[in-house]
């Protein structure tokens, strides 16, 4: 892969000295990955050219092998090859060659069982993506990606389909939950680590959906359009620092077009940006049911993946034919194969030693740590958290809280050991993502974990279905705990922030009976708080996975000190979105809509920066039950240091957050380092942050710019509070990548 500036000199790191990430930089390994890679090289072109014809063909498609389209047919199931893993998709291998099959299964946060097809079989299910980006803990993703890989290989898999690494750039869309955040930085870093935790137990991993993914709303239609420095600024510079750093062995491009051109068709993206100007070298496959012709190829797509989802298998005589007339070159048929092939090598698919047993225990850990430090606290007036050890009676109310708590839907669902404690059709919707759309949730109820985390407090329960009885039990309770969620899944959106079912009825009913209410919110996106005055704490759990409600009790009583930050603006209403309504929201499927991208790069907070518009709650907000203080802010643009220290009774984690606060004169608002820090009462530390140039430049058609000028820099407590600013004089620059 061809080193850019950010590889060659700011590699270190913007969130300082990490332990899974400075042995990357230490030059032995870095060395030896080098070596690595080049042998990968040697032998993709080696093999490739030992290759026939049919057996190229044969490494550019595959189906996916479960029960539906042709593969409904139990006489077709029965010739499949007999190393076949029921998942996602299968790519038939070579083995006069010594090519394994691609055996491939989707593992945003989890390894998954779509529609139970290996019969009882579970895996640890991890917490929302979001949740994962509220860490702000790069060692997390790593850990977690690491977990899911190894129990991927021992099912027999060898391709993870994760890496969701697309911004959220509309709070509404219904598959947020499986990213990262709002910030091309923050996304970038965490996702570089989940790559890189996957391929560490010998699996290719992905990036996907490459890219402006933003919404689910006739995503085969959605057409989004940006301009070119907007895209590189945001979006694809989240995909390039993840690219980068984690170095996946495959991209996934999206199913929306972008600019005009199906994503898995789009030269721009797939030949110009990632091949040629980021010097990407491992291989491009679609999304399932993303291709529309064999042309594809042409223009930068090197598998057609999900075949039976497409009108035709356009890789196979269509694609042949291409070749035959010369429209596809045998350089470009050769190119195709030597990229999987060398992401194959480099990421030991072949010749790979038997799996080693996989530790489940350590992986519910793993689950729990994530949740624990996902959570984000977002409002405590009173101090009402963490719940005294000496409550006398608390209410836990709310739909399902005496059950499990809430996953999000579609092609990431988990199925972890404990199973699904309940599971609700939702249905909707045209074709077959409608019957994807059923709640689910994990084992594992909070009203339990709360009862063992308070031995002495009466816990009583109430459904949330009557405001009048969840009145009545939280009057009688020292404290009202209200449960509310919202469901998200693939292929749908939601038209607004409100929590349905009359959910917020029945918050106002219990805050209106006890004053001492706390809300806990299991959601996939932001949701409006119509009721946010009435109450006195609320906590944002995200999905929590299958160890979420141990985590909850944990955060609610104080055995866990809450740490999480938010990777995503609460909106203080949808019409201080770039979009205030989804276009095309409510009409047919492939409902062909066109959406100009107005916001361009200023995602989220950096939206609310340029107009001047106040969030519910900031990007990066979060409390604590401790106190902590920043300082010192030393910087001249390229390095940056400063002090954080706990100032309060009790240990505890804080998310350093350096900000970009002007360019030049001009105000704006960009995330340019952060480190999660974690100290004992009275203890600080200095932080060291290296800050990527390209936060600080514009792109100029051919490169990025850094023009002359006064940069202005501050520490952020969140996106809203920050320091008194650091001026910096730049002098300008330009390169490329």
């Amino acid at each position: 892969m061809k080193r850019g500036l950010y590889a060659t000199t700011a590699l270190a790191v913007l969130l300082g000295s990490m332990a899974v990430t400075a042995s990357a930089q230490e030059p032995a390994a870095a060395a030896a990955a080098s070596g690595a890679e080049a042998a990968a090289d040697a032998w993709a072109a080696a093999t490739e050219a030992r290759m026939t014809d049919d057996e190229r063909f044969t490494l550019l498609h595959g189906f996916m092998p479960i029960p539906i389209g042709p593969y409904a047919d139990p006489e077709l199931q029965a010739k499949w090859p007999d190393d076949v893993v029921p998942g996602a998709g299968y790519v038939a291998g070579i083995a006069r060659l010594g090519i394994p099959s691609l055996r491939e299964t989707d593992a945003s946060l989890g390894v998954t069982n779509p529609f139970g097809i290996r019969k009882g079989d579970t895996a640890t299910a991890l917490p929302a993506g979001l949740a994962i980006g509220a860490s702000f803990n790069p060692d997390l993703a790593f850990a977690g990606a690491r977990a899911v890989a190894s129990e991927a290989r021992a099912k027999g898999f060898n391709v993870l389909l994760g890496g969701g690494i697309n911004l959220v750039r509309d709070p509404r869309g219904g598959r947020n939950f499986e990213y990262i955040s709002e910030d091309p930085l923050l996304s970038g870093i965490m996702g570089a680590e989940a790559v890189r935790g996957a391929q560490s137990a010998g699996v290719v991993s992905t990036v996907k959906h490459f890219s402006l993914n933003s919404n689910e709303t006739n995503r085969h239609t959605w057409n989004a359009e940006i301009d070119e420095a907007a895209h590189r600024e945001s979006d694809l510079l989240a995909f390039q620092i993840a690219i980068e750093r984690g170095r996946p062995g495959s991209v996934m491009c999206a199913y929306n077009l972008v600019n005009g051109q199906k994503a898995c068709g789009n030269d721009h993206l797939l030949n110009k940006v990632l091949k040629q100007d980021w010097g990407y070298k491992g291989w491009v496959m679609s999304d399932w049911g993303a291709v529309s012709g064999p042309d594809f190829a042409l223009r930068g797509l090197d598998q057609q993946s999900g075949e039976q989802l497409d009108k035709q298998v356009w890789f196979d005589a269509p694609l042949k034919a291409k070749l035959a007339d010369g429209s596809l070159t045998r350089a470009r048929l050769s190119d195709m194969v030597r990229r999987i092939l060398r992401s194959m090598k480099a990421n030991g698919l072949v010749d790979a030693p038997p799996a080693p047993a996989v530790d489940m225990a350590a992986h519910a850990r793993i689950a729990r740590q994530i949740a624990e430090q996902g959570i984000v606290l977002l409002k405590n007036d009173g101090d009402a958290l963490p719940l005294a050890a000496s409550v006398g009676s608390v209410a836990v109310i709310g739909r399902n809280a005496h059950v499990g708590v809430l996953s999000g839907g579609g092609s990431s669902q988990g199925l972890p050991p404990a199973g699904w404690a309940a599971s609700i059709p939702v249905g909707g919707g045209e074709g077959s993502i409608g019957a994807w759309r059923v709640e689910r949730w994990f084992a594992g109820a909070p009203l339990a974990a709360l009862k063992e985390g308070l031995p002495g407090a009466k816990v009583g329960f109430d459904p949330g279905l009557y405001p009048q009885d969840a009145a009545a039990l939280a009057a009688r309770s020292d404290v009202a705990i209200v449960f509310v969620s919202k469901y998200e899944a693939e292929g749908f959106d939601s038209p607004d922030l409100s929590l349905p079912g009359g959910q917020d009825a029945i918050v106002a009913a219990v805050a209106a009976a006890n004053p001492n209410t706390i809300v806990v919110l299991e959601t996939g996106n932001p949701v409006a708080m119509p009721w946010l005055d009435k109450v006195k704490a609320v906590v944002a759990a995200w999905y929590p996975g299958q160890e979420g409600a141990a985590a909850i009790a944990d955060v609610l009583t104080g055995k866990v000190n809450p740490s999480g930050r938010l990777p995503i603006s609460f909106p203080a209403a949808t019409d201080t979105l770039p979009r205030p309504t989804i276009p095309s929201y409510g009409t047919p499927e492939h409902t062909r809509v066109t959406v100009r991208m107005n916001e361009g790069s200023d995602v989220g907070y950096r939206w609310n920066a340029r107009t001047g518009t106040k969030a519910l709650f900031p990007f990066g907000h979060g409390l604590s039950y401790t106190r902590f203080a920043s300082s010192g802010l030393r910087t001249d643009g390229a390095t940056a240091t400063l002090t954080v220290r706990n100032s309060g009774d009790r240990a505890g984690a804080t998310v350093a957050q350096l900000y970009l606060v002007s360019r030049d004169g001009q105000p704006m608002q960009r995330l340019v380092g952060f480190r999660r820090v974690e100290l004992a009462p009275g203890a600080e530390q200095t932080v060291e942050m290296t800050i990527d140039p390209r936060l600080l430049a514009t792109w100029n058609g051919d490169g990025w710019t850094i023009a002359k000028g006064d940069y202005r820099f501050a520490i952020g407590d969140d996106a809203e509070t920050l320091s008194a600013p650091v001026t910096v004089a730049m002098t300008a620059r330009s390169w490329r990548d």
